[in-house]
């Protein structure tokens, strides 16, 4: 008997039985297969004919219903990605078909609270109560939707805002070796938007309870929890939940995006996310490629990521703007993760582990760090005195390499030197010290402008704190009398100048 002589079969009852009956009784059709083998994080099924890709589907265990996602359609069964653990699902179980794909809860009750890949709350706090639902995946928004990368993101990080600007809606990959401080220049960029408007999201991929739990911890410490979301699928949870945190995460933050609101998500990271794919991809059979990834992995991100943008007015006219974190092996940037994400963003910063156990902080190496972006999403008064810092720097550091093989330098080449020690002194930063734009553009005015070639190394720290306590003291009126959205002119170059010098004439003295 074919489906459809089974279907009036069934409708035929269904009428004799509200005759018999006098109502209509509620009855509904509901298709379903039977669990033929349990895997670790996945089941196979049989039956389920009319079942979809990315189907979301029920399995039937001790613990009530499990959810999963089909992922593999074979001739003869299908593959299922299990988002709970599979302790007590067994073979010749039921699975059911929702008839929906996977969606996540979105909106404004997220703010402030920790939830997993399935928007379910983890922080022991009041449940969450939202009606607003959207997919995990969804389509990228068409290039005719998108409006260029003109506005600065603020890290509060020297180095970053001067030679690497970040502007909203651009995709700037993080990564290095293991212990550089990826994570640390991702939360404070969070922390630095508490002023600016922009909502953060931190999806933590493959972590430890232990380090995401510290992360939460510092975020409330600075206020940053206010206006951020933590989605967390650790290193214990199901691999499949690993697999669907991040297109979760990235579809809360496209809700305030689509209301014409400003975004930045963090993916931390995304090595475990693709090592999470590879293993679900080689249990279900799938044909392994290079370093035994499927052939499908360069598509799992770029189609994630390709989703942060800048949207036109008549669109929403918000942003999205995305920070992914890979860790690399033994300062391996060619490998096969690492090149394949520096191929789809905007931009890389490398965190170095010889800068790291030289102490100067953040880690981040100018000669392969890039921003695509550049001066188009920096402020015009950043820009006129950040010109000539990155081609000084980069010249420090190439004569710096050489001036190790001579004990006799000339004059230029020891001017040089000297002032690229300074550069980099001013550009260290400790953690959780963002600064504001007007404390960046003096420090740089101020080492750029030669205030601080007679400062001897040592004291340079102190020069900073003073003159970051000047530019606090006068901020409001610097707010009134300079736009740092223009270029700065010679008065008001002088008018910063003369801060810094007299917040250094003590030590200089000295």
């Amino acid at each position: 008997m074919n489906n459809d002589s089974l279907l009036q079969l069934i409708d035929k009852s269904l009428g004799l039985l509200q005759e018999v009956v006098g109502e209509k009784p509620k009855l509904r059709l509901r298709e379903f297969g039977t669990v033929t083998s349990v895997g670790e994080g996945f089941v196979h099924a049989n039956g389920l004919p009319e079942v979809g890709t990315e189907e979301l589907v029920y399995v039937s265990s001790g613990r009530g219903n499990t959810p999963g996602i089909v992922y593999n359609l074979d001739a003869r069964e299908v593959g299922i990605i299990l988002l709970d653990e599979e302790e007590k699902v067994e073979a010749g179980a039921q699975v059911y078909r929702s008839g929906n794909i996977l969606s996540v809860p979105v909106g404004e009750p997220l703010l402030g609270r920790v939830v997993d890949a399935m928007g379910r709350p983890l922080d022991s706090s009041k449940a969450l109560y939202t009606d607003e639902r959207m997919p995990v995946e969804r389509p990228a928004p068409p290039i005719i939707h998108r409006a260029p990368v003109e506005t600065p993101l603020q890290t509060g990080i020297k180095i970053v805002d001067a030679l690497f600007p970040i502007g909203r809606g651009q995709r700037e990959l993080i990564f290095g070796d293991r212990q550089t401080g990826k994570t640390a220049i991702a939360v404070d960029t969070i922390i630095n938007q508490h002023d600016k408007e922009v909502i953060c999201i931190y999806c933590a991929i493959g972590k430890q309870k232990a380090a995401v739990a510290r992360l939460i911890a510092d975020l409330r410490e600075y206020g940053a929890m206010e206006y951020s979301i933590v989605v967390s699928a650790s290193s214990e949870d199901p691999v499949g939940l690993q697999y669907i945190a991040p297109y979760a995460a990235t579809s809360m933050a496209e809700y305030f995006m689509e209301q014409g609101r400003d975004v930045l998500i963090v993916y931390d990271d995304l090595t475990w996310h693709a090592r999470a794919y590879r293993e679900l991809a080689l249990l279900l059979r799938r044909p392994p490629g290079r370093e035994a990834y499927p052939g499908d992995i360069f598509y799992i991100h770029s189609r994630l990521l390709e989703r942060s943008t800048r949207l036109k007015p008549e669109f929403g006219g918000g942003s999205l703007t995305a920070l992914p974190i890979i860790e690399t092996q033994a300062q391996n940037i060619s490998a096969f993760i690492p090149t394949n994400l520096i191929s789809i963003t905007d931009g890389q910063l490398y965190l170095s582990p010889e800068l790291f156990r030289k102490d100067i902080l953040p880690a981040i190496d100018p000669g392969k760090s890039v921003s695509r972006v550049g001066g188009a999403a920096q402020r015009a008064a950043y820009r006129s005195v950040t010109k000539k810092l990155r081609l000084a720097y980069a010249q420090f550091e190439e004569l710096e390499a050489f001036s190790r093989f001579s004990a006799r330098l000339d004059e230029q080449t020891r001017m040089v030197l000297e002032r690229g020690k300074l550069i980099r002194e001013i550009l260290k930063q400790p953690q959780f010290a963002p600064l504001q734009i007007d404390e960046q553009i003096v420090l740089l005015l101020a080492v750029t402008s030669g205030q601080l070639d007679d400062t001897p190394l040592e004291k340079v720290e102190q020069a900073k704190e003073s003159i970051q306590k000047a530019i606090k003291e006068q901020a409001d009126d610097l707010k009134k009398a300079i736009d740092w959205n223009t270029i700065l002119s010679d008065e008001s170059r002088w008018q910063l100048l003369q801060i810094a010098e007299e917040a250094i004439a003590s030590i200089k003295e000295k």
